[in-house]
């Protein structure tokens, strides 16, 4: 009898030290390197809330920033944070991708110039440099920014800068660009004691669109750790505009590289504009930046909008 107490311990024991439910492995490819865009991804895994969720998610930075949707189309990874325009258009050349949820609601992208220039309204940019980074779609926003200021294309200077757009505005190398992050660009301008001034797109005849969102596989849009990912990321940020200091705590101890000024004002800039129901889909917003998109000769044809973006069951 003894003997059977001391089996029976062992084995409560064991199944004491079984998880209730397995870890599903989850990828998710970023869009970028690490930063105050991707706050409700460290904050619920630092709260643990992928981890009740059943999800043991695994974030990975991008050594190619154009890559993690196309890794996503080939199933290398179960989730990538993107950008609505480039989903639109990546779905329309025939990648198998779908929209899944949102991260950061509303557009970051605009036109900066320096504080101290002379350039006072979009009209003022003829016959300046302008700075941009991605070219075929950076410069069709650009296109139709000015052409609603009477302004054309040819009346400007275009220069590739190559993703360093304040360093070269700064620098007085160009006039504006387009392309930088209000959240991050204008405050680095700050930190540097060149103070810029930013035009925002959706002000100026672009249609206002989703800034980062996730996408999956379009195979996988019934497959339930979606969903379950998507509520973990809608926990965590409920929790960072009820406790945001909190929340910036656990964003830095994820990685105190984290943790400086630059980062702190950005997180600063960000925290209104996350998508409250990162699950809900706007339809309208995409069908009308989609014809959009059209006009400007970037897609070919205005796919169903169920085809490529969804709010998971």
């Amino acid at each position: 009898m003894k003997k059977y107490f001391v089996v029976l311990s062992l084995l409560f024991g064991v199944i004491a030290g079984v998880p209730s439910h397995a870890q599903d492995k989850f990828t998710v490819l970023l869009d970028w390197y690490l930063n105050p865009d991707h706050a409700p991804l460290i904050v619920a895994l630092q709260n643990d809330y992928f981890l009740d969720a059943g999800l043991d998610v695994e974030l990975v930075e991008p050594a190619d920033p154009n890559a993690p949707p196309k890794l996503v189309a080939a199933k290398a990874g179960d989730v990538a944070v993107s950008y609505q325009p480039q989903l639109q258009i990546q779905v329309d050349q025939g990648l198998p991708l779908i929209r899944i949820g949102t991260l950061v609601a509303t557009p970051l992208n605009c036109i900066v110039v320096l504080e101290s220039s002379d350039i006072l309204e979009v009209s003022q940019l003829r016959g300046r440099k302008i700075g941009y980074s991605v070219a075929g779609f950076e410069d069709i926003l650009l296109a139709a920014v000015l052409e609603k200021n009477q302004v054309s294309l040819d009346d400007v200077e275009l220069i590739n800068v190559n993703f360093s757009l304040s360093p070269a505005i700064m620098a007085g190398q160009v006039d504006a660009v387009i392309g930088a992050f209000r959240n991050f660009e204008i405050n680095q301008m700050d930190l540097n004691g060149v103070p810029g001034r930013a035009f925002f797109l959706e002000e100026e005849g672009i249609p206002t669109y989703d800034e980062l969102i996730y996408v999956a596989h379009s195979d996988r849009a019934t497959d339930e750790r979606l969903r379950k990912f998507i509520d973990a990321t809608e926990r965590a940020v409920q929790f960072i505009l009820n406790h945001p200091e909190d929340a910036w705590q656990a964003f830095v101890s994820y990685d105190g590289n984290l943790d400086n000024e630059l980062n702190r004002l950005a997180w600063r800039d960000t925290l209104p504009r996350f998508a409250l129901r990162p699950g809900a889909l706007d339809k309208n917003r995409y069908r009308k930046f989609a014809e959009f998109l059209q006009q400007r000769g970037l897609i070919n044809v205005l796919p169903d909008l169920e085809s490529y973006a969804v709010e998971l069951p």
